[in-house]
């Protein structure tokens, strides 16, 4: 997004003062605030320079579960760009559906072109992405700013991300008036252990599971008669697939998981829950204080402090793993995963990860504190996704109980839930040292949270199709070290 337009200079007070000037997000628009005046200007608002420390005094604090024998060594990597289009807004249509600005904080964004308030399972699909391969999921945290307080106002326009974002929200409201063809998901229920020999043959009925849906879903709109003309041969051809897949894994000795009974399909009508029950409607409602919060925030995100140049991550890394103890299986389409908290005063620190590190210092990484780091070496953000799924359900009514972390010391999931693979963000970022050491730097947060680094936090969801989250799992479970 190219920084242009007009510029002007504002005092501190005066920043403070204009709570509804701080910051405007709008398609590809976003106002950068940082000012001048006062004594505290060596930081950015709302930090303490107590809260930096530098790397280089901190003991080596990452502890790696030993891996057993059987554990699934391999990785995926997706290659989703940086940003480049600059998709910004202050939603959360997980935590906060729904609610315009339900975050108060400005959102950095790769993945799913589409993703805002209103997002729903059938308009992520129906996006486009910035992911090389396809992969239409959605991958989001909060920005992170240079704040010199002693700066000025850039007003940037892009006419035609604003014209993209309006033709986006008028597609996605007219997706959740119309009925949608909806399936039970088939690649997590295929076993950890596919055979090599067979991996073809899944790779073949899984793309064509994907498009006979896909196909059915274009005849939806027009079809009269919904149970002959949509439900009816999709069923039919979804089974024809499912029938091979089913071939496809047979062990010898063992009985056949029968993937045929995933054939039927239903019509999820407009506001009403999953007609297959899979745990999508498992959505917590949101704060009626978040959502008045939201609902006043038209025109900015409301919050003073959130001021500052964005810092556009210099490098972004999607990696999926897998799990030191055996082997992983596929996670659900549409599953919702958060990683940190992003009202961790309020909620306590449960749920907070350690985030902060710096490049070359990877096995130091902070929980409370932001980083200085050392010349040569660069900010660095470490985002470790929770990785045992309940086996059912997509979300839960905190986003939480459906998908947690195995035990930090042996690395195995709860009895009852599965492994699958474990999403890392890693986040560079080109920081000036003397910013780093005079404290310059924070990440976007809730007003109550005041920048605080143990506040750090990420989003994500699933929208992959079947095929490349097969490739995926087979990646890591081959041991193979894949980047698409």
């Amino acid at each position: 997004m190219t920084m242009t337009g007009g510029r002007h200079r504002i005092s501190r007070r005066t920043k403070i003062a204009t709570l509804g000037a701080a910051l405007v997000v709008t398609a590809g628009s976003v106002v950068v605030l940082t000012a001048s005046g006062g004594d505290d200007a060596a930081s950015a608002d709302g930090v303490d320079k107590s809260q930096f420390v530098d790397i280089t005094t901190v003991q080596p604090n990452v502890k790696a579960v030993k891996k057993q024998r059987q554990a699934s060594r391999g990785t995926f990597t997706v290659s989703c760009g940086r940003n480049e289009n600059g998709h910004f807004n202050s939603d959360n249509f997980i935590a906060q559906p729904g609610v315009a600005h339900g975050a108060q904080h400005l959102h950095d964004y790769v993945g799913n072109l589409s993703t805002n308030a209103e997002s729903t399972n059938q308009s992520l699909l129906a996006a486009g992405t910035t992911c090389r391969n396809g992969d239409k999921s959605t991958y989001f945290w909060p920005v992170l700013r240079i704040d010199k307080g002693d700066a000025e106002v850039a007003n940037p326009v892009d006419p035609q991300a604003q014209a993209q974002q309006e033709q986006q929200k008028a597609a996605d409201e007219q997706i959740k008036e119309e009925p949608r063809v909806q399936c039970p998901d088939v690649a997590s229920k295929i076993d950890e252990e596919v055979p090599e020999e067979a991996q073809p043959q899944v790779d073949e009925a899984l793309a064509q599971v994907e498009q006979v849906t896909e196909d059915a879903e274009k005849r939806l709109p027009g079809s009269t008669a919904v149970d002959a003309e949509v439900l009816g041969p999709l069923t039919e051809q979804r089974k024809q697939a499912l029938d091979r897949l089913t071939q496809a894994v047979a062990k010898p000795g063992v009985q056949p998981v029968d993937f045929g009974a995933l054939a039927p399909c239903a019509i999820k009508q407009p506001d009403q829950p999953s007609p297959i029950g899979d745990g999508s409607e498992n959505s917590e409602k949101e704060d009626p204080a978040d959502a008045q919060a939201g609902a006043h925030a038209d025109h900015a995100n409301e919050l003073p402090g959130n001021l500052g140049e964005i810092q556009r991550p210099e490098k972004v890394e999607l990696t999926f793993r897998g799990s030191p103890v055996g082997k992983v299986r596929a996670m659900p389409k549409f599953l919702r995963v958060l990683y940190g908290d992003a009202k961790v005063s309020t909620n306590g620190p449960a749920n907070a990860r350690a985030s902060w590190t710096c490049t070359g210092f990877e096995d130091k990484v902070q929980l409370q504190t932001y980083v200085i780091c050392p010349e040569g070496s660069k900010v660095k953000r470490l985002h470790d996704f929770p990785s045992c799924w309940d086996g059912r359900n997509t979300d839960s009514a905190n986003h939480r109980t459906h998908i947690v972390y195995p035990d930090p010391a042996t690395g195995k999931c709860a009895r009852g839930f599965k492994a699958v693979p474990q999403l890392r963000i890693s986040l560079t970022y080109d920081i000036p040292r003397d910013v780093q050491v005079n404290g310059q730097y924070a990440v976007d947060s809730f007003p109550q949270e005041s920048h605080n680094p143990f506040s750090d936090h990420d989003d994500f969801a699933n929208v992959m199709n079947q095929r490349i989250m097969n490739r995926l799992v087979w990646c890591v479970n081959r041991g193979k070290t894949c980047r698409e």
